[in-house]
């Protein structure tokens, strides 16, 4: 059994910017996002519609990033002003934004075929994932442990007291789930370029594959320091496109890409698992005489 071991990793590199979005919104300010299963193949049509009509790829690109990060101000938008519950904030971004997608690119799905794109050059593909990654992880980290992020997280771990030291909730959301968003329409623009295409049907379990990395990634990295729950998303996010490649090609296993999700929730039952198996190992340890 083999498995393309560079262009797995390829992938979870972009996946990863993915599972920093969830991170974002599911542990700094505790909001249950969806909008993300419609910002990842937004960021690929943005990205696929312009670079057929000749757009240099790093402008499309950027384009398609600040596409996700509107619609991520949408979501907040309908959270904050119309008091619209999260969960179905998000519901309702994610479904019309299929509608969106479709419209952007006028059919369910566009063929990146001689076309330029940001790995078109001579420079190694991963190298120019790798840096893109670790620009994000960097300003990520700065924006965190900046006065600003500390207030962010504030914010989500007990908005009532923030709101009282002054804390503008409203506004920490808004920019938490545009750049979160940001940066899935981000990974959707660079899985159109690196896998050659853009489908309408891309986002679908977008939101599952993220906490599934962020769980595995935070079954192995336990600290709640902010340099290292990043790391765990990155870790998570390779550990996790590591895994879907084993599973699907093993022979013994005999799985199929349709056992895909199947295969996500058996990663993340597992995930959930391993800090029950520790706790429990430590409990037993401590009752050794």
């Amino acid at each position: 059994m083999t498995i393309p071991i560079m262009s797995t990793i390829e992938l979870g590199l972009i996946y990863s910017l993915i599972t920093l979005g969830v991170y974002l919104t599911f542990r700094i300010i505790n909001f249950p996002d969806l909008t993300v299963d419609g910002t990842f193949p937004l960021g690929a049509a943005v990205v696929a519609i312009l670079l057929t009509k000749g757009y240099h790829p790093m402008i499309a690109t950027l384009i398609a990033t600040f596409a996700g990060m509107i619609a991520g101000s949408i979501t907040a938008y309908l959270y904050v002003q119309l008091r619209i519950m999260g969960l179905l904030a998000g519901i309702l971004t994610m479904t019309a934004l299929y509608s969106v997608n479709i419209r952007i690119m006028g059919r369910p799905n566009i063929a990146l075929l001689n076309v330029d794109t940001l790995f078109s050059s001579n420079h190694s593909e991963i190298g120019i994932i790798i840096g893109i990654v670790l620009i994000i992880f960097i300003g990520l980290s700065y924006l965190l442990m900046s006065q600003y992020g500390l207030a962010l997280r504030a914010s989500g771990m007990n908005p009532t007291i923030s709101r009282s030291y002054g804390v503008n909730i409203e506004k920490m959301t808004l920019l938490t789930l545009a750049i979160s968003n940001g940066l899935v329409a981000l990974a959707g623009a660079l899985f159109a370029q690196a896998q050659g295409f853009a489908d309408i049907s891309l986002g679908t379990g977008t939101i599952i594959t993220g906490i599934a990395a962020l769980m595995i990634g935070e079954a192995f990295i336990t600290t709640h320091k902010v340099l290292f729950c990043l790391l765990a998303c990155l870790v998570g996010s390779i550990l996790y496109r590591i895994a879907i490649a084993l599973a699907l090609n093993s022979q013994l296993l005999g799985l199929q890409a349709s056992d895909l999700n199947l295969i996500t929730a058996a990663l993340v039952t597992i995930a959930l698992l391993i800090p029950q198996l520790r706790l429990l190992t430590i409990q037993k340890m401590r009752k050794i005489p």
